[in-house]
């Protein structure tokens, strides 16, 4: 079997990678072509478009980089004109993968969408065009799986991906090693984004606050790379003007949050990564001003941390430092009540802990990759 995959973001990139190698274990002669990251590709998939050169943010970016994405997306399309997959499987990114849904649907290529888009958080008119276009939504946060029903949308919903993923064995010693820290210090971790933009946005807050910090002494800062991002583009955006605080750059989120005391992360999957290590975090982001003018109204929530979604109450697990609010004293404020071992790191600890239960509880002891798989397979002809 023949599969195109398009994913636009890292986290794309890791759910993708999974599905490969899931869709290998029950068909293993499968080849996979299309748009991804680094470990798309050394699971096997050809990548026609690296993901880094479509990942923008914010609705007036994207204006600016319009003429180079169309190529890519022409370019992708027509690739799947010739090769005629046997389906397609789409991974967020909503606002270049409905359009690719569309053009898929019209030569007649099964579409499935594994990442529900958080059409449920805003601009919730273009479920419209899953209803026409994709054949079966793959989801993996349970509310998601009603509001699709409530649509008509063919759905199942099979757990987080993450939520299922083995942990690392790396201890903190061999971390602390790895990457030329100080075990007996607090590590906190900055994670800034998977986009150039986001990064831009988030990261000199962020080592504005590390600045207000380590004056403290008893602090050291991390920084894992996406993978849709170089080492040698962050580094570059660490050495600035200003006075500079020492950052460590790492390539595993995951390992990065598990040892860290506390973290500062942008809003995203990065949230739930912070929340199944268990690291008490606090969730930032800010876009371009008019960005944010123009997308606020069409956004129907009043919480943007996917933590604070699935845990579904009105006192949120963990703050968020939203537009104006993300300063770099909010943020520090925010650290300094749960980095010690107080009732504030305590109750956050409780949340999260509920935050990972719900992610786990799918019903099914199935790998979520595993069961998207099946049901892909489960509704194409037989060879």
């Amino acid at each position: 079997m023949n599969f195109l995959l398009s994913a636009g973001e890292a986290s794309g990139d890791t759910y993708g990678a999974q599905l490969i190698e899931a869709l290998k274990q029950l068909v293993p002669d499968t080849k996979f072509f299309g748009m991804g990251g680094e470990k798309m590709q050394a699971a096997g998939c050809e990548l026609l478009v690296h993901a880094r050169e479509v990942a923008v943010v914010g609705l007036v970016e994207v204006v600016t980089h319009l003429p180079h994405i169309r190529r890519q997306f022409k370019a992708l399309v027509a690739e799947c004109g010739r090769r005629k997959p046997d389906a397609a499987v789409l991974i967020d990114f909503p606002d270049f993968n409905l359009r690719l849904a569309r053009e898929l649907h019209r030569l007649h290529i099964p579409v499935f969408y594994f990442i529900s888009p958080q059409l449920w958080a805003w601009r919730s008119g273009r479920v419209k065009q899953i209803q026409k276009y994709v054949r079966k939504m793959i989801v993996i946060f349970p509310f998601e799986q009603e509001f699709y029903r409530k649509h008509g949308v063919d759905v199942t919903y099979v757990g987080h991906p993450l939520a299922h993923s083995a942990e690392s064995s790396v201890s903190r010693r061999e971390f602390a090693a790895q990457n030329h820290l100080d075990a007996g210090k607090h590590w906190i971790a900055l994670l800034p984004g998977s986009r150039k933009k986001e990064v831009l946005l988030n990261l000199p807050e962020m080592l504005s606050a590390a600045r207000l910090l380590e004056g403290d002494g008893d602090y050291e800062f991390v920084l894992p790379v996406a993978s849709t991002l170089s080492q040698e583009w962050m580094g570059a955006q660490l050495s600035g003007p200003e006075e500079s605080v020492p950052v460590r750059l790492t390539g595993d989120s995951r390992v990065t949050l598990k040892h860290a005391r506390a973290a500062v992360v942008a809003s995203g999957t990065a949230t739930v990564e912070a929340a199944l290590a268990g690291t008490p975090f606090v969730v930032v982001y800010r876009v371009a001003p008019l960005t944010w003018l123009l997308g606020r109204r069409l956004v129907n929530l009043n919480t943007f941390a996917m933590p604070n979604l699935i845990q579904g109450k009105e006192r949120h697990a963990v703050p968020e430092l939203i537009q104006k609010d993300f300063t770099a004293s909010n943020i520090v404020r925010e650290l300094q009540a749960i980095i010690p071992d107080d009732a504030p790191r305590t109750r956050m600890l409780a949340d999260l802990k509920e935050v990972r239960e719900k992610l786990r509880d799918s019903g099914d002891p199935e790998v979520p990759a595993v069961r998207a798989a099946g049901e892909i397979l489960r509704l194409l002809p037989r060879r």
